[in-house]
């Protein structure tokens, strides 16, 4: 048997690990398709089950547990890197949590992994912004993890909201008027750079369109993911619509 180049994916085949809950990430990540890159998903099983600041832990316990399973099936497609699209998981336990987390699934994949909050933090760096204000769609447990992690990572987080959604597919749930006037409600003139995070929560599109009217970067957690996977591929190109991190960076 012979290995030859994927027909499609030509540049870059491109893993993504999600909760088998998310319907957001597939459709952000393919929206930033580029020619000879193709993106592919494993699915971490895990139930829409309401969640509380009571069970908000066996919530990221479930994901957890799934990482690897979920990676080692997209893996089979071959991959050359693998994206981990669980937003929560990348922040938890801080920059060593992070690092741990990102070691443990490159010696298991044998391939590089892109965390989100690596790749939030990236795209900070490249406008040169560190007074930040963050939307989640998180439990106050899980605002606490991302607070933690930008601050150990060098950045401002000036204002944080949380939208508290009850269960996973709920976050899929929420309108772009509620992502647009929580990012305005957000804004303020020291902030310099705003974050959305949460996979599972249709940012994208918004952020970009954000960008317009706050005159100032808005970094959407799916959209600088596959931007940081493609940057590290040596994949440069530039995407119009789809946010300044791909347009200028």
């Amino acid at each position: 048997m012979t290995s030859g180049t994927d027909a499609l994916g030509y540049r870059q085949k491109i893993g993504v690990v999600v909760p088998s809950t998310n319907t957001i990430v597939q459709p952000e990540t393919d929206a930033l398709r580029l020619p000879g890159v193709t993106y592919h998903l494993g699915r971490i099983p895990i139930s829409n089950k309401p969640i509380s600041s009571d069970n908000f832990l066996d919530h990221v316990a479930a994901m957890r547990a799934g990482i690897e399973t979920a990676a080692s099936q997209v893996m089979t497609a071959g991959v050359d890197r693998l994206i981990m699209g669980v937003a929560l998981e990348a922040f938890w336990g801080g920059l060593e949590g992070s690092r741990d987390l990102s070691a443990k699934l490159e010696a298991h994949a044998g391939v590089p992994v892109v965390l989100g909050s690596e790749a939030v933090a990236a795209g900070l760096r490249a406008f040169g912004a560190t007074k930040i204000a963050v939307l989640t769609p998180h439990m106050p447990k899980g605002d606490e993890q991302v607070r933690t992690w930008l601050e150990e990572a060098g950045f401002e987080v000036l204002a944080l909201t949380g939208l508290e959604c009850a269960s996973p597919r709920a976050i899929a749930e929420v309108p772009e008027a509620r992502i647009r006037s929580a990012l305005r409600a957000l804004d303020a003139p020291e902030v310099e750079a705003l974050v959305q995070v949460g996979t599972n929560l249709a940012g994208a599109a918004v952020a970009a369109e954000a960008e317009r009217w706050l005159e100032k970067p808005v970094i959407s957690i799916n959209t600088v993911s596959a931007w940081h996977a493609l940057r590290g591929a040596g994949i440069t190109d530039q995407l119009r619509g789809r946010g300044r991190i791909f347009e200028e960076h």
